[in-house]
């Protein structure tokens, strides 16, 4: 597996129609959630593309410098097609160490889907929250560090 990470300026249009593409088709089809999946933040987010051997694209999250105190992540998905074979384990540790890097001093706080509380958990996210509705889907804020 292969790690890249891009601006949206840096990022052809063929890469962004592919993110866009995976993002709502996870995000607002599967998971049947209207709302805003591409945003603003999406300009100035690093954008975290884990790729196979033949370049394929495997999975996705936005890494995000939020504040003074913390920087966050998010919109983790592993394409359909993928799942089911750690490769999310793999994406957000990837994640963690690139977020680290770009931004050392500080936490990682995310906002984490409630089913998936144990999953991060594993790599050292506390809960800070209790759980919330975000877009009708339980949510609980984790931060590491």
């Amino acid at each position: 597996m292969n790690v890249e990470v891009k601006t949206l300026n840096e990022m052809t249009a063929q890469e962004w129609c592919k993110l866009a593409e995976e993002r709502v088709r996870v995000f607002v089809v599967e998971q049947e959630c209207p709302y805003q999946e591409i945003d603003e933040q999406d300009y100035q987010a690093h954008h975290l593309m884990l790729k196979d051997d033949q370049g394929e694209l495997v999975g996705y999250t936005r890494i995000m410098n939020k504040d003074e105190s913390h920087a966050t992540f998010g919109r983790v998905l592993v394409l359909k097609k993928f799942r089911g074979h750690s490769y999310g384990r793999q994406l957000v540790q990837a994640t963690i160490d690139e977020t680290k890097r770009l931004f050392p001093h500080k936490a990682i706080q995310i906002q984490a889907q409630a089913y998936l509380q144990e999953f991060y958990a594993s790599f050292g996210f506390k809960p800070i929250s209790d759980v919330y509705l975000e877009d009708n889907i339980p949510h609980l804020d984790m931060r590491m560090g």
